[in-house]
C-alpha cells in the first residue's frame, strides 16, 4: 500500500513542472479569456504646481510600470478652478499582475536608482499632501479597456455610489445589460468600467469615457438622456434606487498619458 501511494505521489510531482511552464498558467502580463482587468486610480492632492511631479511620473514612475506590462493614464482637472490635482490610472491585465507589480516595482533597481533623488528631495518638502486610491475590477461587458481616439481632449470620470451592496450589484447589472450599449449608440465613448473593490466611497462603481471636446460631450449626454432605451430602462423597478450619488470629474490628458 505504501509503495502504491509513493508511485502515485511521484506521478503528481513529475507533472508539476509541466504546469509551471505552461504560459496559460503562468501568464500575468496579459489578459486571458475569462479574466478581467484591474484598475487602480490614484488622485493626488498637490501642494503647488505639478511640474516636478509630472517630470517624475513621466521619466521614472510610468516607465517602471510599463516594464511590468501596465498601461498608465495621466490626467489633470479639465477646469483650472477644480484645483491642482493629478490623476493616475493604472491598468493591470489581471489581479495576479496587480499583486506581482506591487512587489516588482520595488525590486526594480533601475526604478530605485532613478527615483531616489526625487524621494530624498521631496521628503522634507512634499509635492503632494496625500493621494487617494480607488481599486476596481472591470465589468463583464467590457473586461478589457477600450483605447480612446487620438482626437480626445476631454475625459470624464464618474463614480456612482449606491445605498447598499445589493443596489450596487443591480447598478452594475444595468450597465452590463443595457446602459453601455446605449452609450455606444449616443457618442458617450467608453474607456473602462470598474466595480470598486476598495476606496473612500463604498459601495460604488466608476467609469471613464472620452470626447473630442466639451460641446461634443454635452451633445452626447443630451442624446443619451433622450434615447428611448434609456427612457425605458430608467423606469424599470429592478433598477430603482441603484445610485443615490453621482460624482462627475472632467479631466484633460497630460502629454505623457498612455490613454
Amino acid at each position: 500500500m505504501q509503495r502504491r501511494n509513493f508511485i502515485k505521489m511521484a506521478g503528481v510531482l513529475a507533472a508539476t513542472p509541466a504546469l509551471a511552464t505552461n504560459p496559460a498558467v503562468n501568464s500575468l502580463t496579459s489578459t486571458s479569456a475569462g479574466e478581467k482587468e484591474i484598475y487602480e486610480c490614484r488622485i493626488y492632492s498637490l501642494n503647488g504646481d505639478g511640474d516636478k511631479l509630472d517630470e517624475f511620473f513621466k521619466e521614472t514612475l510610468i516607465p517602471a510600470y510599463s516594464r511590468q506590462g501596465v498601461t498608465v493614464g495621466a490626467f489633470k482637472p479639465y477646469k483650472p478652478e477644480d484645483g491642482e490635482q493629478r490623476y493616475l490610472l493604472f491598468i493591470y491585465p489581471n489581479i495576479g499582475a496587480y499583486l506581482k507589480t506591487k512587489k516588482a516595482i520595488w525590486d526594480d533597481q533601475t526604478f530605485k536608482r532613478a527615483a531616489q533623488p526625487f524621494f530624498d528631495a521631496t521628503a522634507p518638502q512634499p509635492l503632494y499632501s496625500r493621494f487617494e486610491t480607488i481599486l476596481s475590477e472591470a465589468f463583464d461587458k467590457i473586461p478589457v479597456h477600450r483605447t480612446p481616439g487620438k482626437e480626445r481632449t476631454l475625459f470624464e470620470l464618474r463614480v456612482y455610489q449606491s445605498p447598499n451592496e445589493e443596489a450596487n450589484k443591480r447598478k452594475v447589472k444595468m450597465f452590463n445589460a443595457d446602459e453601455i450599449a446605449i452609450f455606444d449608440q449616443t457618442g458617450v465613448n467608453s474607456v473602462l468600467y470598474g466595480d470598486i473593490l476598495a476606496g473612500p466611497r463604498q459601495p460604488a462603481l466608476m467609469y471613464l469615457t472620452w470626447y473630442k471636446d466639451e460641446p461634443t460631450r454635452n451633445e452626447a449626454w443630451k442624446q443619451f438622456g433622450g434615447h428611448p432605451d434609456w427612457q425605458r430602462i430608467s423606469k424599470l423597478p429592478e433598477y430603482a434606487h441603484t445610485a443615490t450619488n453621482n460624482k462627475s470629474t472632467l479631466l484633460s490628458p497630460l502629454d505623457y498619458s498612455q490613454l
